[in-house]
């Protein structure tokens, strides 16, 4: 690679024009890189929502879950099969391997489930989940003045918003439906032997409007349609209807039994501050950048200020741009520490300023690569360049320094032969390094699962930069040098530093044995610190927004529902803790897109300095007095808010099996009681659903079939009475609205579903003589998992010592009590953070191994890669200190900062060596004497290198800002790490090379023994 130091130094202008060319494309790319707080990953999850209306969950299992679990649990790949059913819907969820084709397996289940003999009334859709999958807003909207909020939603900005190119979705809650009430006369219409159902048939028929073919003229073909419209509601009113099941029934008008008129529903209530308002959730396209999707949205709400207010419950955008804030913040501080750090050892500015030349070229070149590959600005590729800061000086450190020190010992001064030769004598040595760095990263590719797709734009953002700093270290600085070092001052005598450290090496290489027992002493004892350490994944992030929700018993009406939760909105205005809060009651839930009455949810924005784990144990006392109050069973569950980010896996799962339902719910019971006692545990959940009361029809077949009557028949009568008929949508005095029928008196007993009549060919028959009506307990839900039906308790870890919390737990929990024909299965976030672990493992002597041949290829001898090597063993020394010191637990940051230390580190080590060998081949010196000039004069580049890589981390290593906790671990690791390893690496190198070399050495003291 010298033809390219060569090459810029001929032709310097043309290098500074294609430099300038490349800053113009990387603020380009920079500009146009999408803005995102996590990298847009697709995680290998399908959903699959089936609606069957009118149907319990026993229904829904039995006739949708279970079939089409049965038929998807045997596609290739599939991890696992996790099905809930609710009354009206089932969700079943499947999990596949990270590198799965989606579209493929969805078109499988598509197909199918196109095959199943599922209900006609049921509905099945297949979804898909990631990051980007999560609303980035929720507004909550008021009406100004006398606006008809909902129209200008529906008519004006909701249109807008869907005109924004990244939106996905926008949906708003707590809106009002306008309904046209048919209330029927439930005794007229019994003597006229109509029902609902029967009313809403014939309705319909009067609204028709169908094609009925084509007239075929000599000229003209013209179509025909047969037209029967109901245009107005009093023509509506005078429908005539006449008994399907009584033929002796007069016709009577629909006017006659029933008031017709608009009226307004509310199918759930939101609120911000107790305040009345719409709730609106938009979500963004996969592949959109959240920061402009924000931007646009805001935009438009703001050109309907005269129109509406709104104010803003949830902005994801609002923490992505803080985040960006902070680690360009970081990354800023980084280099100025790192400009520092050169400036301290060069003592002249021009050097230190072409020294640091290579951070913003270099973080400008990747930015070029990143925007190709449509990677997004986010905490991974940001922590990215805020590591890199201090790594990709290191080339061009060493090349200034070389060049520095080579013109200051010249008395010719400076020329371009004497840059091509300073820069050719440390190009192997940068270029093996610099590869040796980016092979380190390539491991991360085989990690797999969800650490290695979020970490992968980390590694890519790292590798291009390194490639982009060497680049800038053999053709920019050079020709820099050449101008800027024409007058320096001649070099000095050898400083105390360096005489000091040469007295250290011969020390060291005449007591080895000592140095290396030291070593391995400090070595084991660091070791002796990971016990108190604690193991995680990702250590726990501190969030400023809470989430809290109520559960009251499945048959509460939305009504009840609301009044307490008024209650508990009137309790959150006291405490100055809260900023703000936003109510959902009876809304969709997010995770299964099912409407709840019986639940309310809410986001409560916690001020600054508030300590956020207290003030959840008491937010959720004052809640669970005011429900107990209420409602004896109710569930309070209060915790910080998931914006949607990498699992921490900083949880415990316990899960239950049996086909007793009853011995599963009792041992869910114990289960979540044993974990609440546990102080080292939070939010504790148990997903198995208490019971609701439920009348069940079961029909005797011999009578039915003496009267006629079947089981649909009977269906249809019972929910003409118990539930309100839809007719559709039908246009009425120019307006179109929905239309339903129901009864003026609405069935409040058993005894009246037993009275209710039949209509057969043999006269009316109540239901009491054909069905035995009695009330049972059923359960409001059936979960499974891989076909099983399960119960799930978990609860999160509040410490970082995430794997023993795990056992001590799921010891106790095998020592209850349980029903004998319960099984469990217990675990959680640890099973998976020890197989990432494991996985990083492989991945650090995959690159340990590549690291090895890079060197062999390089050096070309067999034992130059081992010495280098040794430098890594006592890397753990100064990291675990370090993170001791820190508090910091291991976690995935930790083992990838781990990862990146065998590149930095080793750059040391081959900086030295490559001096070593130089000194050895062409000057024809003695090995140790070989190490001692090696020593003094790559002293200064390597501890050079090594504190500019610190003082850039140092900013990333104190922060307390949250959203840069994931490369907090990594910064503390690499620092602690390189600190020890540099000051060891040395002593132990020399050390090590005359170990390796043992032999010649003997010769070579034998030689000079005689010589002298």
């Amino acid at each position: 690679m010298n033809f390219l130091t060569r090459f810029s130094l001929k032709n310097a202008v043309a290098v500074f024009i294609v430099s300038f060319l490349l800053i113009l494309a990387g603020l380009y790319s920079f500009s146009k890189l999408k803005i995102d707080l996590l990298p847009n990953i697709e995680f290998p999850q399908l959903s699959i929502e089936a609606t069957y209306p009118g149907a319990s969950p026993d229904d829904v299992n039995e006739s949708v879950t279970s079939k089409i679990e049965d038929q998807v649990k045997g596609i290739e790949g599939v991890k696992s099969v996790q099905s809930v059913s609710y009354e009206n819907v089932g969700i079943i969820n499947l999990e596949f391997p990270f590198n799965t084709d989606l579209d493929k397996v969805e078109q499988q289940i598509n197909s199918s489930i196109k095959e199943l003999d599922l209900p006609e009334s049921s509905n099945v859709d297949v979804n898909r989940f990631s990051f980007g999958s999560f609303p980035i807003f929720n507004i909550s909207l008021f009406a100004k003045d006398d606006a008809n909020l909902e129209k200008v939603l529906n008519d004006e900005v909701i249109p807008e918003l869907n005109k924004i190119q990244g939106i996905n979705s926008v949906s708003v809650g707590g809106v009002k439906e306008d309904l046209l009430q048919i209330t029927v006369d439930k005794e007229k219409a019994a003597q006229a032997g109509l029902t609902l159902d029967g009313m809403k048939e014939q309705i319909n028929q009067k609204a028709v409007s169908f094609p009925a073919g084509t007239l075929n003229g000599k000229e003209l073909q013209i179509p025909v349609r047969v037209e029967e419209k109901v245009a107005t509601i009093d023509a509506l009113k005078k429908i005539q209807l006449k008994s399907t099941t009584n033929p002796e029934a007069k016709p009577v008008k629909l006017g006659d039994i029933a008031k017709v008129e608009a009226v307004t529903e509310q199918g759930e209530y939101t609120r911000y501050d107790g305040k009345d308002a719409l709730s609106m959730a938009i979500t963004k396209k996969q592949d959109a950048n959240t920061v402009e999707v924000a931007s646009e949205t805001m935009k438009i709400l703001k050109k309907y200020d005269d129109q509406l207010d709104y104010a803003i419950g949830f902005d994801s955008a609002d923490g992505i741009e803080k985040s960006v804030e902070t680690l360009v913040r970081e990354g800023l501080l980084g280099a100025l520490f790192a400009y520092l750090a050169v400036l301290i050892f060069l003592r002249n500015f021009r050097a230190t300023i072409i020294a640091i030349i290579s951070i913003p070229l270099s973080l400008l070149v990747s930015a070029i690569f990143l925007n190709q590959l449509d990677i997004s600005l986010n905490i991974m590729t940001l922590g990215g360049m805020a590591v890199a800061v201090g790594r990709v000086v290191d080339d061009s450190i060493v090349v200034i320094e070389n060049i520095f020190r080579r013109v200051r010992r010249s008395e010719e001064g400076m020329s371009n032969e004497l840059v091509e030769s300073s820069t050719k004598e440390i190009l192997k040595a940068i270029t093996s390094s610099t590869i040796t760095t980016v092979v380190v990263f390539l491991p991360i590719g085989f990690v797999g699962g969800i650490t290695g797709e979020f970490f992968l734009p980390f590694a890519l953002t790292v590798v291009f930069s390194l490639l982009a700093s060497l680049l800038v270290a053999i053709t920019i600085v050079p020709i820099l040098a050449k101008f800027a070092f024409k007058k320096v001052p001649p070099e000095e005598k050898e400083g105390k530093l360096q005489r000091g450290y040469a007295k250290a090496i011969a020390w060291s290489l005449n007591h080895k044995i000592k140095i290396l027992i030291l070593s391995f002493i400090l070595l084991f004892s660091s070791f002796a610190l990971v016990p108190s350490l604690g193991f995680t994944f990702i250590p726990n992030e501190e969030q400023k927004m809470l989430q809290a929700n109520v559960q009251l018993p499945a048959s509460t009406s939305l009504e009840k529902t609301n009044d307490v939760s008024l209650k508990i909105e009137k309790m959150f205005a006291d405490q100055n803790e809260i900023s703000d809060v936003t109510t959902e009651v009876g809304s969709r839930d997010f995770s299964t897109g099912v409407k709840r009455p019986n639940q309310v949810g809410y986001f409560l924005n916690v001020k600054e300095g508030v300590n956020v784990d207290t003030f959840i144990d008491k937010v959720q006392k004052k809640m669970e007095s005011i429900t107990k109050e209420e409602s004896p069973k109710a569930t309070v569950n209060v915790q910080e808010a998931s914006t949607g980010g990498p699992p921490t896996n900083n949880n415990v799962t316990v899960d239950l099996y049996s086909s007793n339902l009853n011995d599963l719910q009792k041992a869910a019971k114990q289960v979540e009681n044993h974990l609440n006692k546990d102080k080292r545990l939070k939010y504790v959940t148990n997903n198995f659903s208490d019971k609701q009361k439920q009348l069940v029809v079961e029909v005797d077949p011999d009578k039915a079939a003496e009267y006629g009557v079947s089981g649909f028949q009977l269906l249809g009568t019972i929910s003409d009475q118990t539930k309100p008929v839809s007719v559709g949508d039908l246009k009425l005095d120019n307006t179109k609205r929905a239309v339903q029928l129901s009864y003026d008196k609405d069935l409040s007993s058993v005894k009246e579903i037993k009275d209710l009549q039949v209509f057969t060919e043999r006269g009316p028959v109540l239901v009491k003589d054909i069905a035995d009506v009695r009330t049972i307990d059923t359960f409001t839900s059936i979960q499974k998992l891989d076909g099983k039906v399960f119960a799930r308790v978990e609860a999160d870890i509040k410490g970082d010592d995430v794997q023993a919390v795990t056992k001590d737990v799921v010891d106790g929990v095998k020592k209850l009590d349980l029903p004998k024909d319960v099984s469990l299965d217990g675990g959680g976030g640890s099973d998976e953070t020890v197989e990432v672990f494991q996985s990083l493992g492989l991945a650090i002597l995959t690159a340990i191994g590549l690291v090895y041949l890079t060197m062999l290829v390089t050096f070309g001898k067999a034992r130059i890669p081992f010495i280098i090597l040794s430098s890594l063993i006592f890397v753990p020394i100064g990291s675990l200190v370090g993170l001791v010191l820190a508090k910091e637990p291991l976690s995935v940051s930790v083992m990838i900062g781990f990862l990146m230390l065998i590149g930095i580190v080793t750059t040391n080590a081959i900086v030295l060596v490559d001096r070593i060998t130089q000194n050895r081949e062409q000057k024809g010196m003695t090995i140790r004497q070989s190490l001692i000039e090696a020593g003094k004069t790559r002293l200064r580049p390597i501890l050079m290198t090594a504190f500019a890589t610190i003082a850039a981390l140092i900013p990333l290593a104190l922060t307390t800002s949250s959203g840069t906790l994931i490369s907090k671990g990594l910064a503390i690791t690499v620092i602690g790490g390189l600190a020890s390893s540099t000051l060891l690496t040395l002593i132990i190198i020399p050390v090590v090379y005359e170990l390796f070399f043992a032999k010649q050495v003997k010769r070579e003291k034998q030689l000079e023994k005689e010589t002298t």
